[in-house]
């Protein structure tokens, strides 16, 4: 099975909010170039790459965590992130 396979069938068992959520930043973040890849790490988590790691997902019981490889780094003027370099979780 692709990691992308494996992306489409956790969305699938995910028959809440959850599944949703991840549908719809998967589709958002392969919208945004056609180059960027799927792939699993850690234990099972989606992650999409172009030139090196975008982001992870971690589906979670009550959220749906995205983590961007240098997140604390992007511009953020409508405080959209929550974390900072410390990595905290709000």
């Amino acid at each position: 099975m692709t990691p992308s396979e494996g992306i489409t069938k956790m969305i699938g068992r995910l028959a809440d909010w959850r599944g949703k959520t991840l549908a719809g930043i998967r589709k958002s973040i392969l919208a945004t170039d056609p180059e960027i890849t799927e792939d699993w790490k850690w234990m099972g988590s989606p992650a999409w790459s172009r030139d090196g790691l975008i982001a992870v997902a971690s589906i979670l019981k009550g959220k749906v965590k995205l983590t961007f490889s240098n997140g604390a780094g992007l511009s953020d003027p409508h405080k959209i992130f929550n974390a900072g370099f410390q990595g905290r979780e709000n």
